[in-house]
């Protein structure tokens, strides 16, 4: 059984064929520029050159249609026919309240995304634009959807509230979702596995540290609490957002600096995070370099992201009454390995030790922590696509 993963942007896609017999993915690419001068696709596929395309593509049907003539394509493919592909899986950013898990795209599912799509303006409607291009290429072909939200919808009413008047909740459906599902799910998941466990007798904190960056509370296999909210924005610093934030702050942006609510969120957003508190950028690696060169607002950036990070994996572990693991996932989890362990450092009272020489690792699934650590630690590469790979076999079965 072969599955096509695809996660549509806005004027991007990325895709991989993955063959569900070996959990093994056949080609993964990206197609960028749609709609705008100078459209690509580049197609990977292990053992093999890169295959590139430059034509131009009018909009998200062209760029599908264009994915599925480069797997088939007799040189540089991977598969004889699309009859080969069993299925589509559709990567969703929000699904709301009412999915708390992947589903098959049906009729009903499609007018519900339309009107989730006003909860994320910038990620729901090219997701739906995908899907249905997809559905007029492959009219015969199950499809399903996968939600980033959809993990998180486990969580308690205390957790996701925020305390506001209640009748903005309900009319207006303003509370905490999350993001990062897929991922936060994969990876823990994979600890479990890794622990010899049963994920159902387990207190998981997962960190999903990357440019977007998230942490998550994870109790006997479901999501308990998460540090996004109902944005993006809320919870940790991240490469180009905020975090946590006193609200009032936006009300005093708008009201001293006569910024407009399009201007404070562009500023929130888009500027803020470790690129405007560094002044350096939003990668992690300029910064760290910065900071060995002695730049102290660098430092400083660095230091207010490991804190906020610790700080949440000290909060969901009173949340759980506990922790067995913890999971560090995504670029910078998978990667940096001084911000692991600067992470760790102060967290000993908990039972995390980390090992120096385990910890020397990057994107390899490994346990960091030290022999005998009452906690384990783990390094886990997330596989979005693979999870929602598997889903959609789940389904489609």
């Amino acid at each position: 059984m072969k599955v096509l993963v695809i996660n549509c942007g806005s004027s991007s896609l990325k895709y991989q064929l993955i063959d569900m017999s070996n959990e093994i993915a056949l080609a993964q690419g990206l197609v960028e520029r749609i709609g705008i001068e100078g459209s690509i696709l580049t197609q990977k596929v292990d053992g093999r050159d890169k295959y590139i395309i430059k034509t131009p593509m009018n909009d998200h049907k062209d760029a599908i249609e264009l994915v599925l003539k480069a797997l088939v394509d007799e040189k540089n493919g991977v598969i004889k026919s699309m009859d080969e592909i069993s299925s589509v899986g559709h990567r969703v950013v929000h699904g709301g309240e009412k999915y708390a898990q992947s589903v098959l795209v049906t009729d009903e599912v499609m007018k519900e995304l339309e009107e989730c799509a006003k909860l994320a303006p910038l990620h729901n409607p090219p997701n739906i634009i995908g899907i249905n291009a997809c559905k007029e290429l492959m009219p015969n072909t199950p499809m399903t959807v996968v939600f980033d939200t959809a993990f998180h919808q486990t969580m308690p009413q205390e957790a996701y509230m925020y305390a506001i008047p209640y009748e903005v909740y309900e009319n207006h459906g303003i509370r905490k979702y999350g993001f990062h599902g897929t991922s936060h799910k994969y990876v823990s998941s994979v600890a479990a596995d890794e622990m010899g466990k049963d994920i159902k007798d387990l207190k998981i904190i997962t960190c999903h540290l990357g440019n977007g960056a998230s942490v998550a509370a994870v109790k006997n296999g479901q999501c308990v609490d998460t540090s996004m909210g109902f944005t993006p924005l809320e919870g940790l610093v991240m490469g180009t957002r905020c975090g946590n934030i006193d609200a009032a702050a936006v009300t005093f942006l708008m009201t001293e600096l006569k910024m407009s609510a399009e201007e404070v969120n562009t500023l929130l957003n888009k500027k803020s995070g470790v690129l405007g508190v560094s002044g350096v950028s939003s990668d992690f690696r300029d910064i760290e370099d910065a900071s060995s060169k002695g730049n102290e607002r660098a430092k400083l950036a660095l230091n207010m992201f490991d804190y906020r990070v610790r700080q949440y994996i000290g909060s969901y572990a009173a949340s759980m009454g506990g922790v067995d693991c913890v999971v560090f996932t995504a670029g910078l989890g998978e990667n940096a390995i001084e911000t692991r362990e600067t992470i760790c450092k102060g967290l000993e009272f908990l039972g995390i030790e980390i090992d120096k020489e385990k910890n020397n690792v990057r994107g390899k699934v490994r346990e960091i922590s030290k022999d005998g650590s009452k906690v384990k630690v783990f390094v886990v590469p997330t596989n979005e696509e693979l999870m929602i790979a598997r889903d959609t076999v789940v389904l489609v079965k």
